[in-house]
């Protein structure tokens, strides 16, 4: 069994949250829970894992999927403490360590400044967010293992008032997409980077 992602989300941020209330299918969050994203190999053994948190403790799953080789579930609760023991309860199960996770590797980074209006247009008609402006500035994030992107997105408008556009925290890589102004789009990235290398974990190659 691998373990890939394992990352607690301190505060649900309100675009975050409202993002999340549009594209998952189980018991949706709320903007100020507390989340807990997991994601494992081979992705059938996920029902074990939200088997074992909703048997220990009161948390909600958001969303279990199952892709082909991987398999996701994210599971909030307002309570901090429901949500660690939860994780507790998912390690156990699994005979795993929190450490045991894959680091995050940035496989792609990009800015882009200055958007002409038919790129904007390409990226709202695929996006679950928000918008974005004729001359705002593009970010875009593409992350390994895929869970972290939901904590990238998260920690990007914890620092920034940036537009949250997509983020997919599932399947071969996690990417992200935000929307705004030059510098908060600056700032965004930066904490994105910073919350991506405090996460310890296996060597990530």
């Amino acid at each position: 069994m691998e373990l890939r992602t394992f990352t607690y989300v301190d505060v649900l941020q309100p675009q975050v949250a409202a993002f999340l209330q549009t594209v998952a299918r189980g018991f949706l969050p709320l903007d100020g829970q507390t989340a807990l994203i997991v994601e494992i190999a081979p992705g059938l053994a996920i029902n074990a894992v939200t088997d074992a948190a909703l048997k220990a403790t009161a948390v909600i799953p958001g969303m279990q999927i199952v892709e082909r080789a991987y398999g996701m579930v994210e599971l909030h609760h307002f309570d901090q403490g429901q949500v660690r023991a939860a994780g507790r309860a998912v390690c156990e199960r699994l005979d795993r360590r929190e450490q045991d996770r894959l680091r995050p590797r940035v496989v792609s980074e990009e800015t882009i400044t200055g958007l002409r209006g038919h790129q904007c247009q390409l990226v709202n008609r695929m996006r679950h967010g928000q918008m974005i402006l004729e001359g705002q500035t593009l970010y875009v994030l593409e992350v390994h293992p895929a869970g972290y992107a939901a904590i990238a997105a998260n920690e990007a408008e914890k620092a920034s008032p940036i537009q949250l556009l997509e983020f997919s925290a599932f399947g071969a890589f996690g990417r992200l997409w935000l929307g705004g102004g030059e510098a908060e789009i600056a700032e965004a990235a930066a904490a994105v980077r910073r919350s991506l290398e405090a996460i310890e974990g296996r060597a990530n190659t």
